[in-house]
C-alpha cells in the first residue's frame, strides 16, 4: 500500500469527520472552491469546513492560492494522480 493510499484511508475512515473530508475532496475534484462556497455546496458550517481544510492542507491533500477570504482550494497533484484510490474509499464507506 502506497503512502497516499494509507493517508487517504486514515483521513477518511480512521478519524472523526472523515465523511466531511471526503465530501470536500470530491467537490474539489470537480473544480476549485473557497471555504465559503464549500460550506454552501456541502451545507456544512463555515467553521467546520475551515477545520477540515486545515487538516487536509496539513496532510498535503489540498493546496490553496489567493488571499485569506478569496483563497481557492485545489487537490494536490499527488491526490489527483491517486484519485482512483479515493473513489474506491468513497464507494466502500461513504456512499453506503
Amino acid at each position: 500500500m502506497k503512502y497516499m493510499e494509507k493517508l487517504l484511508w486514515w483521513l477518511i475512515t480512521g478519524k472523526r469527520g472523515g465523511i466531511n473530508r471526503a465530501k470536500i475532496i470530491k467537490k474539489l475534484h470537480e473544480r476549485p472552491y473557497n471555504a465559503y462556497q464549500l460550506s454552501k455546496e456541502l451545507e456544512l458550517d463555515y467553521k467546520t469546513i475551515r477545520h477540515h481544510i486545515q487538516i487536509l492542507k496539513e496532510n498535503n491533500v489540498i493546496k490553496s492560492t489567493g488571499d485569506s477570504y478569496s483563497k481557492l482550494y485545489f487537490l494536490t497533484e499527488e491526490v489527483e494522480k491517486n484519485y482512483d484510490i479515493f473513489k474506491e474509499i468513497w464507494e466502500k464507506f461513504v456512499e453506503k
